[in-house]
């Protein structure tokens, strides 16, 4: 099995450097005198969440290639928008095959890319993918399953190594593992005295579990699905597992009250709105959790269903 390298993540950087937004790293309010806090807001890309980087990338070197007549994707939301959003900008139709529990704000938005939406049960999306790639002659493109994806998520690590070269810890939220994979990559690369932190839910803790063993486990697809971090609900497969087994120096898992409390944060102390997926790392800082040291938080996306952030943010 070919890991993704720092040179795969440079070179997506070039790829995508005019179709991504450069996120700042911006102060946070609840940093300490001994772990200084910066976050890294994915949620200001234009489709609301760092997907964007992975699929543009993905897309750009398949339309290199040669031009498909099709692209196919499977997403619980935020990496549809971004196979839509990149597949419209190369002018390419897109078939994107989403869970039904799928926060609709996430499928509206998908079908205001252009994209075909083809709803399916839980656990069916890549079998129902898989047979429209058969029925297109499409190119699939997985959420994090894929060298490509992988490295475009990457181009955060080069951009955190830019910014903040002492950076001593980096908080990244774990589903499919394509972010962290990435990310830990360029920093093992450009910082190899950061330490680098998965986070998981609670009830979604099935990377902690695996590495803990050493290998891969499965958990039940409703167990799972039982927490309110919808975008966390995945689990890693051979290619991503591999990767966070070189590059993660640990996991934390947080509880669905520090996910929600860590929404109101952000939302009341720094301004900026999260979804709940996207809270996990900053809600993992406020545990004391991470080492002393400058400390990086990624706030992977923002895509929240409107009555939900109105609940959060109600307490």
């Amino acid at each position: 099995m070919r890991l993704v390298t720092v040179d795969d993540i440079s070179a997506a950087a070039e790829r995508i450097r005019t179709r991504v937004v450069r996120t700042p790293l911006l102060t946070a309010r609840c940093g300490d005198d001994d772990r200084p806090l910066w976050i890294k807001p994915e949620n200001l890309q234009r489709i609301g969440a760092f997907k964007a980087r992975g699929a543009f990338n993905a897309i750009a070197v398949a339309a290199a290639n040669a031009k498909p007549t099709a692209i196919v994707a499977y997403s619980s939301g935020n990496h549809a928008q971004a196979v839509a959003h990149a597949a419209a900008a190369y002018r390419l139709p897109a078939h994107i095959v989403m869970p039904e529990e799928t926060p609709s704000v996430k499928v509206d938005a998908t079908r205001e890319y252009g994209a075909n939406v083809v709803l399916c049960a839980a656990g069916e999306r890549e079998t129902v993918a898989a047979r429209i790639v058969a029925e297109t002659a499409g190119v699939m493109i997985p959420p994090f399953d894929h060298r490509d994806v992988i490295a475009g998520q990457g181009t955060i690590g080069l951009e955190i190594a830019a910014d903040l070269p002492f950076v001593r810890n980096v908080v990244i939220p774990v589903s499919g593992g394509g972010l962290a994979s990435g990310i830990g990559v360029a920093l093992r690369a450009l910082c190899p005295q950061a330490k680098i932190f998965g986070v998981e839910p609670e009830l979604a803790a099935d990377t902690t579990e695996g590495l803990a063993r050493g290998h891969r486990v499965d958990w039940p697809v409703e167990h799972r699905n039982r927490t309110i971090a919808d975008g966390l609900r995945s689990q890693p497969s051979d290619l991503t597992f591999a990767h966070l087994q070189q590059v993660l120096d640990g996991m934390i898992t947080v509880s669905e009250g520090e996910i929600r409390s860590t929404v109101r944060e952000l939302a009341y102390g720094d301004h900026l709105v999260s979804e709940p997926s996207g809270a996990v790392a900053l809600a993992a800082y406020r545990q004391g959790s991470t080492p002393p040291g400058p400390t990086v938080v990624i706030l992977s996306g923002g895509n929240i269903e409107p009555r939900m952030l109105r609940e959060i943010l109600a307490g």
